[in-house]
C-alpha cells in the first residue's frame, strides 16, 4: 500500500469514529455533565457542584444507545444502589479502619452485578465509583453538611437520568443511521476477508485453521454482536418510512451474512483445480466491489447524504458462467468443477442482488418489506426488564461473578491496606480506580486493560503536563475536561487505550482546578505511581480463584450442539412449504440467530482463552475444527433452505419430501443424542445407487439437494466428534 492510500484510509477510518454512535453518546453524557455540575456550581457553589458531578458520573457507565423504552429503569438502579453507598463513605470516611470495613464487601456485592451480564457490568462500575469518588471529596463531621452532598448527589444524579433519556430519545434517529452503518462496516470486513478466501491456500477450510479460526471466525463474532446491538434500536417500533428502510436494510444484513457462508461450500474443491483460479480471482474481485459498495453505502449513512447509485455486477457473473467449463469429466455422482464454479457465481449473484437492494433502499428507489419489518421486530429486541433470574445461578463455587467478586473484593482491601501505608496518601482513592477499571473477569480482557491503562497513563500524564505547562485558560481547561469526559466514556468498551488517556487527563486537570495551590508535577507523578501499583494488583489478583475460560467452554459446546440442531430441525421442516402465514419463516430466524449467537460466544470464549497458561487451556484443536464444521453445517442447511425458498419450483417433491422429513431428525439425532457406533449411522438422502447430477441451471434441483443433505449429515458427524473429543478433555483435564 502507497503512502498516501494509507494516510487517507487512516483519515476515512477516523472519520467514520468521529460520526459514531459511542463518540456521540460519549458527547451527550459528556454535555449533560458539564450543564448538570456548571448549574449546580453557579446555585450552590463548588462543594455542591463536586457532590452533583459525583451523581452524574456514577449514572454515566450504563449510559449507552438503548432502545427508548426502559432507557429510563435501564439506569436508575445505579443511583439507587449508588446513594446509600456515597452516604455511607462520607460518614466513615473520616475513620479509616470503618470505611475500609464498608469497601470490601460492598465491593464484593456490587461485582455480583457481572452476574447480569453486559447490562450489570456499568451497574458495578456505578457502584463502585459512588464510593471511589466519594472519597475523593473533602469530609466534614457534621451530619448536616454530610447530608446535603448526598442531597447535591441525588440532584446531579436524578438530573442526569431525565437528560440521559431525553438525549437518547432525541437522538434515537441518528443512532438507528449510526447502528446501521457500524454494523455495515463490519459486514464488509467479512466480506473483504471471505473475498481474500477465494485466492489463498487450499486446505484452510476444511482443517480448520488460521483463515477460517482466526479472521473470519473473529469477524463473524464481531458481526454477531453487532447485529444484536443494532436489532434493539432499528427494530423498535418500525412505524415510520424511515425505520421501516433502516430496519429493510439490517434484515438484509442478515441474508448476506448467510450467503456469505454459503460461499464457504466447495471451494476448497474448486481451489483443487488450477484452471479455475482465474475464475477465483474474478469472483474475488466482484465481491470485493460489492464490499466497497456497502462501505459507501455506510459512509453516506453516516454523512448523512444519499448513496451513490451502485452498478450492479450480474453482467460479470453471466460471463463467468458462461466461460466456466461445465464438460470437466466427472462419475456421476461428484460434479465436475464447471458447475461448482457456477453455483458459486450463482451465490455471489445472490449477494450482488441484496446489495443492490440494500442500496436501492437507502436512496428511496425500493420500498421496504414493512410485513416481514412489523411482524418480526418484537421477537428480536433483547427485553428491558430486569429479572431475578441470574441471581439462581450465583451461590455456586464454580460461578464466574461469585469468583470474581470475590477476587475483586479481595484485591479493593490490598489497595486500600496499601493506599493508608503509602506516605503520600493524598489520593488514595486513584489506586482504587485503578482497580475497578483493569481488572476484569477473564485474564484476557485484565491483561488489555493493565497494558492500556500503564501506556494510557503515561500519554495522559504528558499531555495534562504539556497543558498545565502552556498556562491555559480556565475557559479552555473546562473545554478540555469535557472533551476528555467525552472520550473517556465513548471508547471505554471500544478501545480503552483512549479511555486510559482521556481518563487521566481528566483527573490532573480536575484535582488542578480544585486545588490550584498544590503541585502539578507531583500529582503527575503520584498518578503515575498508583497507576503502576493499581494494574500489579489487579494484574496479581487476576490469578486468584480465576475463571479459567475452560470451565465454561463445554456449556458453550452443549449450547452450540442444541442451537444446531434446533436449527436443523427448523429448517428442513416440510411445514414451511405450506404454511399460509410466516410464522415458519419467524421460527427460521430465531433458529438461526441463536446458532449464531452461540457460536459467537464459543469463538469469544476461544479466543480469550488464549491468553492463559498453557497447562489451562481448553483442547484447541478439536475446538478449533468443531467451530469450522459448525459454519459449514450453517452454511449446507443455509443452501438447503435458499433451494425450498426460492427454488421449490425446480424441486420433485415425491424425491425430496421423505429425506427432508428423516434429514431433520437425523441431524438432531446426530448433534444431540446417544453416540451410535458408525455403522449405525443414518445417511438418509442416499439410495442403493446415487442419484447422478444433472445441470442445476438447467433442471431439476432435487438431487443438489439431496447432494446438499448428504453433505450436511457428513459434517454433522464430523461436528459431533470434535464436540465430544472437546468435553472428554475437558473432563480428562477437570480429573487430573
Amino acid at each position: 500500500m502507497s503512502l498516501s492510500r494509507y494516510f487517507e484510509s487512516h483519515k476515512a477510518d477516523a472519520l467514520r469514529t468521529g460520526l459514531s454512535y459511542f463518540v456521540t453518546n460519549g458527547l451527550a453524557a459528556a454535555l449533560g455533565l458539564l450543564l448538570i455540575s456548571g448549574s449546580v456550581h453557579l446555585l450552590f457553589g463548588s462543594f455542591a457542584a463536586a457532590a452533583a458531578s459525583v451523581g452524574v458520573l456514577v449514572c454515566i457507565p450504563p449510559d449507552q444507545p438503548a432502545p427508548k423504552r426502559g432507557k429510563f429503569w435501564q439506569l436508575l438502579p445505579a443511583l439507587l444502589i449508588g446513594l446509600p453507598l456515597f452516604l455511607a463513605v462520607q460518614v466513615l470516611h473520616a475513620d479509616p479502619i470503618w470505611l475500609g470495613l464498608l469497601l470490601v464487601p460492598a465491593s464484593f456485592l456490587a461485582f455480583l452485578a457481572g452476574a447480569w451480564g453486559k447490562r450489570g457490568l456499568p451497574i458495578a462500575i456505578s457502584a463502585m465509583f459512588a464510593m471511589i469518588f466519594s472519597m475523593a471529596i473533602p469530609t466534614h463531621s457534621s451530619i448536616a453538611t454530610t447530608l446535603s452532598s448526598g442531597l447535591y448527589f441525588t440532584v446531579g444524579g436524578v438530573a442526569y437520568l431525565i437528560w440521559a433519556t431525553l438525549a437518547n430519545a432525541a437522538l434515537n434517529r441518528r443512532y438507528r443511521v449510526q447502528m446501521l452503518a457500524d454494523t455495515l462496516l463490519a459486514l464488509v470486513q467479512l466480506m473483504r476477508t471471505q473475498a481474500r478466501q477465494f485466492t489463498s491456500a487450499t486446505g484452510a477450510q476444511s482443517g480448520g485453521e488460521a483463515p477460517l479460526i482466526g479472521a473470519l471466525l473473529r469477524q463473524q463474532a464481531t458481526l454477531a454482536d453487532q447485529l444484536q446491538t443494532a436489532r434493539n434500536i432499528l427494530l423498535e417500533s418500525p412505524r415510520t418510512l424511515r425505520r421501516q428502510q433502516l430496519a429493510s436494510m439490517l434484515m438484509l444484513v442478515l441474508e448476506i451474512r448467510d450467503h456469505l457462508l454459503v460461499c464457504e461450500l466447495d471451494l476448497d474443491t474448486l481451489k483443487a483445480h488450477a484452471g479455475h483460479a482465474p475464475t477465483l480471482g474474478t469472483l474475488s474481485d466482484v465481491l470485493k466491489t460489492l464490499a466497497d459498495g456497502i462501505e459507501g453505502l455506510a459512509d453516506a449513512l453516516l454523512r448523512g447524504r444519499q448513496p451513490p447509485p451502485f452498478i450492479s455486477q450480474r453482467a460479470r457473473l453471466t460471463d463467468l458462467r458462461w466461460v466456466s467449463d461445465t464438460t470437466a469429466p466427472s462419475n456421476g455422482v461428484e460434479p465436475p468443477p464447471g458447475i461448482l464454479a457456477r453455483g458459486l457465481a450463482s451465490r455471489i449473484g445472490h449477494l450482488n442482488d441484496e446489495a443492490c437492494k440494500m442500496i436501492a433502499l437507502a436512496r428511496g428507489e425500493l420500498a421496504p418489506d414493512v410485513g416481514l419489518v412489523r411482524t418480526t421486530w418484537a421477537l428480536f429486541v433483547s427485553p428491558t426488564a430486569w429479572s431475578w433470574q441470574p441471581v439462581a445461578a450465583l451461590w455456586s463455587w464454580q460461578a464466574p461473578s461469585m469468583r470474581h467478586a470475590i477476587r475483586a473484593a479481595l484485591a479493593i482491601g490490598t489497595a486500600y491496606a496499601l493506599a493508608l501505608a503509602l506516605p503520600w496518601g493524598t489520593h488514595d482513592y486513584w489506586i482504587l480506580l485503578t482497580i475497578v477499571v483493569v481488572l476484569r473477569g477473564s485474564l484476557a480482557q485484565t491483561l488489555e486493560r493493565r497494558n492500556s491503562r500503564v501506556i494510557g497513563t503515561l500519554i495522559g500524564c504528558l499531555l495534562a503536563g504539556l497543558l498545565l505547562y502552556i498556562h491555559i485558560s480556565p475557559l479552555v481547561l473546562l473545554v478540555v475536561v469535557t472533551l476528555a469526559q467525552a472520550f473517556a466514556h465513548a471508547f471505554a468498551v471500544r478501545r480503552y487505550l483512549v479511555t486510559a488517556v482521556a481518563a487521566t487527563v481528566m483527573g490532573l486537570l480536575q484535582v488542578h482546578m480544585l486545588n490550584a495551590g498544590t503541585s502539578a508535577s507531583f500529582d503527575v507523578l503520584e498518578r503515575i505511581a498508583d497507576t503502576l501499583m493499581g494494574v500489579s494488583i489487579a494484574w496479581a489478583f487476576s490469578y486468584v480463584l480465576p475463571s479459567w475460560e475452560r470451565h465454561q467452554i463445554a456449556a458453550l459446546v452443549t449450547r452450540t450442539l442444541a442451537a444446531q440442531a434446533r436449527h436443523a430441525q427448523v429448517a428442513l421442516d416440510l411445514w414451511q412449504l405450506n404454511a399460509v402465514d410466516n410464522e415458519p419463516e419467524l421460527q427460521w430466524r430465531l433458529a438461526r440467530r441463536e446458532a449464531y449467537d452461540s457460536l459467537s460466544a464459543l469463538v469469544q470464549a476461544t479466543q480469550r482463552s488464549l491468553s492463559e497458561p498453557r497447562a489451562v487451556r481448553p483442547p484447541l484443536e478439536p475446538l478449533g475444527k468443531m467451530l469450522a464444521y459448525s459454519y459449514q453445517l450453517l452454511g449446507q442447511l443455509t443452501s438447503v433452505k435458499t433451494m425450498l425458498l426460492r427454488r421449490r419450483g425446480r424441486l420433485t417433491h415425491d424425491q425430496v419430501d421423505a429425506p427432508l422429513r428423516q434429514s431433520g431428525v437425523s441431524l438432531v439425532n446426530i448433534l444431540t443424542g446417544p453416540r451410535l457406533p458408525c455403522a449405525e449411522a443414518t445417511h438418509f438422502a442416499t439410495v442403493d445407487e446415487p442419484p447422478e447430477l444433472n445441470d442445476p441451471f438447467e433442471g431439476d434441483l432435487s438431487t443438489w439437494l439431496l447432494r446438499r443433505l448428504d453433505l450436511a449429515a457428513d459434517i454433522a458427524d464430523q461436528l459431533r466428534n470434535h464436540a465430544d473429543q472437546v468435553i472428554f478433555d475437558l473432563a480428562q483435564a477437570q480429573n487430573r
